[in-house]
């Protein structure tokens, strides 16, 4: 009975016992194989990884970028208006009275100087008084004459003779009373210079109300640039400051100053006005485009960067500097910004090699290859 009962017994375990031995020995080199290169890949992730933090990257071609010396210089601010030209002297002349037009004796383009008739009024009726008053003087001043004559050889009164001066002045009052309403009766030009508009007809009624009848002269010797500054500028902008004046139309351009700046700011527009002068150049006309750019801010001991080379981000802005090669960032405290350079206040130095093209590509730490360098 006993012999019976060991039988399942060894037969039991028998199968239960490990199998390892059956199996095929380069199945097995080939699951440990791929366990190997499973490892490898993931130790070869994280040294790229941590390469690429610390800059460990000796074996592998830096990233391709352009940078430039920092110098410290002069460093001009500028504040950039849109301004025009206009002359100096830039008059209409209108008539006193209204009357119509008997004598037009200028044409537009023609040169006026100051006081020249322009323009005649009908004044027949003025001339007739004039004519009269006239006449009128002589009487007087003959009567007062003879009577000046007795009165020195104590002939006649006082009286008499006090009576013919005064009707004498009287008469000279008068006639010059009618000769300067006659001067209503003209347009006479208030200044020299160039007729620039002028739309009047012989036989047209001109007139001085309503809508008035008007020449206009241009002194095209003397012009001025204007424009109006916003009042931000207010403080900051001055008589004498250095202003650099573009004009478009005809591609040219001076630097010069301003010659006023305005103390009263423009309740409607809040804004200041500002005149320079123009030298003579007889491309320049009146009512012509010009750009102004004020200097309103300048540091002659300046590091300034171009404006490409910052980057932004949440935490502040930096740059990045060459140092042996590898990009490092700087964080930095920006001040103007004018003409494509901005002034740095703190983060940068004199001599420092700031990379400009290519640093939106950066990260700190990165192995870098400089293209181009310049100052």
């Amino acid at each position: 009975m006993k012999k019976l009962i060991y039988i399942p017994v060894i037969l039991f375990l028998a199968a239960c016992g490990p199998k390892a031995d059956n199996k095929d020995p380069k199945a097995v080199l080939k699951a440990k194989l791929e366990d190997l290169k499973k490892q490898q890949a993931d130790i070869n992730a994280q040294i790229t990884k941590l390469q690429a933090q610390v800059g460990d990257q000796d074996s592998t071609k830096g990233i391709d970028v352009s940078a430039v010396t920092i110098k410290q210089g002069q460093f001009t601010n500028y504040v950039q208006i849109q301004g025009r030209i206009d002359a100096q002297d830039n008059v209409t002349a209108y008539p006193q009275a209204t009357a119509v037009i008997t004598g037009i004796y200028v044409k537009v383009g023609d040169h006026v100087n100051k006081g020249q008739t322009l323009v005649q009024l009908d004044n027949s009726v003025l001339q007739q008084n004039i004519a009269q008053a006239q006449t009128q003087v002589s009487l007087m001043g003959e009567l007062y004459q003879r009577q000046k004559n007795l009165w020195d050889q104590k002939i006649g009164t006082e009286v008499q003779f006090l009576q013919a001066q005064t009707n004498y002045q009287s008469a000279q009052k008068q006639l010059s009373i009618a000769k300067q309403q006659s001067d209503l009766y003209r347009i006479i030009s208030p200044i020299s210079g160039i007729v620039d508009q002028m739309e009047l007809k012989l036989g047209q009624l001109a007139t001085n109300q309503g809508t008035p009848t008007g020449i206009r002269i241009v002194n095209a010797d003397v012009l001025k640039v204007k424009a109006d500054v916003p009042e931000s500028y207010s403080s900051s902008i001055n008589q004498g400051d250095s202003v650099k004046i573009l004009f478009p139309d005809i591609a040219d351009s001076i630097i010069t100053r301003v010659t006023f700046a305005g103390k009263v700011i423009d309740p409607s527009s809040r804004s200041f006005g500002v005149e320079i002068k123009l030298p003579h150049n007889k491309e320049y006309r009146p009512n012509m485009t010009a750009v102004l750019k004020i200097a309103d801010y300048a540091n002659h001991d300046a590091i300034s960067v171009p404006v490409k080379a910052i980057q932004r981000s949440a935490n502040g802005d930096y740059v990045f500097v060459n140092v042996n090669g590898y990009a490092k960032q700087h964080n930095v405290t920006e001040g103007n910004t004018s003409g494509g350079f901005t002034e740095i206040k703190s983060g940068v130095k004199a001599g420092d090699q700031v990379i400009t093209e290519g640093a939106s590509e950066l990260e700190d730490g990165n192995k870098i290859t400089i293209l181009t360098s310049g100052n």
